[in-house]
């Protein structure tokens, strides 16, 4: 009991080993963080190596996060910015045709003018095709809530009723989700004549 610390006991081992690995510790963490001190085996100044390092690391990783945070928000920035990029580089194929044709109209045939419109129209086609747009043609099918839109009604003797007799513009769905429905006039069975009479 004069100042100095107590000696453990002999038979604490417990004890001896973790003063052991203490001071191992604390010789290593003072060496690192200030050089050689006079007070090696002072344990706050252990800690507060630790406490140093552990910071350093810390402040180390919010920057890369912060650096992550930041790279991921410019690279969704930049997705929505030029998401169309591609469709656009190829719908321009087809205005360059749509634009030859205006610029020939006048000296061109009809029937020259007809092939370069069904050209335009074939190009526009397999270009919507190759990025999953698909026609919705429900000539004869089922009236179908879901994917028709019902214009009016008209009895039809030669169709079934509730299948669609005419369809006046075409409906569209992109990779299976609906973009358009199809505006259709819906067949319903005819008036019998013989209860008129």
């Amino acid at each position: 009991m004069n100042g100095q610390p107590d000696r453990p006991p002999e038979g604490d081992a417990e004890y001896v080993e973790v003063a052991v690995q203490d001071d191992t510790g604390a010789t290593a963490a003072a060496d690192e963080a200030a050089g050689d001190t006079p007070d090696s085996d002072d344990p706050l100044a252990e800690a507060r190596a630790r406490a140093d390092e552990n910071w350093e690391k810390y402040v180390r990783l919010a920057a890369e996060l912060e650096n992550v945070r930041k790279r991921a928000a410019r690279e969704v920035e930049k997705a929505h910015k030029f998401a169309l990029e591609r469709i656009v580089a190829d719908l321009l194929e087809v205005r360059d045709s749509l634009e030859m044709a205006v610029s020939t109209g006048e000296e061109s045939s009809f029937e020259s003018l007809q092939a370069g419109n069904e050209t335009t129209l074939k190009l526009l086609t397999t270009l919507m095709q190759r990025y999953g747009v698909e026609d919705i043609d429900p000539l004869g099918e089922p009236f179908d809530p879901n994917c028709h839109e019902a214009m009016t009604m008209q009895p039809s003797a030669d169709a079934e009723p509730d299948s669609v007799l005419t369809v006046f513009q075409k409906g569209y769905a992109l990779n299976g989700r609906l973009l358009r429905p199809a505006r259709v006039v819906v067949a319903i069975a005819p008036e019998d004549d013989s209860d008129q009479g």
